[in-house]
């Protein structure tokens, strides 16, 4: 394995840190007290490129390889202290506009992929429902096959970005009595008739991402609408999920290490007893920990993105690296709040909030539990 980096690459990520800390911070507290999203600074991550890595040139993408990407998320984590921002855009990369690349059409692809790309369309991505969850073939949604189409009816819930998407991939099935063989991806624009979007969930974290349901109520959705063949459902879903599992979490590398350096400052700055508190074991071993789970999990990742990178089937590796790294931030948010002591606490020092933000990653994209499951079974069990 190479994880070596190019010069380019390098020097492309130290540009996005400083396009980060410049243009994408101000007024993030009053947005994660309101839960907004800053339409603004997702059209200037469009228009950085952010929204288009990893999609082809001819599609509006710049072309960058998994590999590149994973480092450019890094660097916004590092950069940008607002993960609600940072997930919702992963949230359409990894789980619309992937799905439409690999799986859609070439008319799919031209009409939607440009837009996603430049920020002009924002995309969704409908799976889970009020009764299905970790069981997510379990879902309800049902498509019945009419003269040109299907009609879906459903509700989806929990649907980053839904209350401003402008498009959303809903999956439904064609026959329940098949399983995960009969469930069918469509791509529903919104607009369309008998499609409604619900409010914006108020939640824990990741405050500044909006997050709602998706309502079908005998939507008739056209035939070349659907994405990919009937009954591929389940092929879309699991592909599109070991990406997200691999990249989503690029981000969270480049935040512990800021958190990292924060607490080193200080605990440098910071006396008690007439000597800095890093002085003091229990300081310095706390710090020491956060140290080794950056490592350790940035490794599991750099694995992860090498293995897209050749083609290779990362499905193993990116459940452990998925478990391990949500883990790892919220142990680090912690140990961070520790080291800060009651400032850590406060709201207006920024830090008790990558902790509110961080338990998010040990539920979404399959929660802990199911990454354990998914390392049970490949190990055999």
């Amino acid at each position: 394995m190479d994880f070596s980096w190019t010069e380019e690459q390098l020097e492309f990520k130290k540009a996005v840190i400083k396009f980060a800390q410049n243009e994408l911070n101000e007024g993030l507290l009053e947005r994660d007290q309101k839960g907004e999203l800053s339409r603004d600074n997702w059209q200037k991550c469009a228009n950085f490129g952010i929204l288009g890595m990893g999609i082809p040139e001819e599609y509006g993408g710049s072309g960058s390889d998994i590999l590149t990407t994973m480092l450019v998320m890094e660097g916004m984590g590092y950069g940008c202290h607002d993960n609600g921002l940072i997930f919702a855009m992963n949230a359409q990369m990894w789980s619309v506009q992937h799905p439409i690349l690999s799986f859609g059409t070439e008319e799919q692809k031209r009409k939607y992929l440009p837009g996603l790309c430049s920020g002009e369309l924002i995309g969704a991505h409908g799976m889970s429902e009020p009764d299905s969850g970790s069981d997510a073939y379990s879902l309800r949604t049902k498509a019945t096959r009419v003269d040109g189409g299907y009609v879906l009816n459903g509700t989806k819930m929990f649907v980053t970005n839904a209350p401003i998407s402008d498009l959303s991939v809903v999956f439904a099935t064609v026959d329940p009595s098949k399983g995960f063989g009969g469930i069918t991806a469509f791509i529903v624009e919104t607009g369309t008739p008998d499609f409604s979007l619900g409010r914006n969930l108020d939640k824990m974290g990741l405050r500044t991402s909006p997050m709602g349901e998706l309502i079908l109520q005998d939507c008739f959705v056209p035939e070349e609408n659907r994405l990919g063949p009937e009954g591929a459902g389940s092929s879309i879903f699991n592909d599109s999920m070991e990406w997200e599992r691999s990249c989503i979490l690029g981000s969270h590398i480049g935040a512990m290490e800021r958190q990292l350096e924060t607490c080193i400052r200080y605990a440098r700055e910071r006396r008690q007893f007439g000597k800095p508190i890093g002085k003091f074991q229990s300081v310095s071993n706390r710090i020491a920990d956060m140290k080794v789970r950056l490592e350790t999990a940035r490794l599991m990742l750099y694995k992860v993105a090498w293995l897209k990178k050749i083609g290779k089937s990362a499905v193993m590796e990116a459940a452990v690296a998925k478990l391990y790294l949500s883990e790892c931030y919220v142990q680090s948010s912690m140990d961070a709040i520790r080291t800060l002591g009651g400032y850590g606490y406060m709201t207006e020092f920024e830090v008790e909030r990558d902790l509110r933000d961080a338990v998010g990653g040990t539920i979404y994209s399959g929660t802990s539990d199911i990454q354990r499951m998914i390392i049970a079974r490949l190990s055999g069990l």
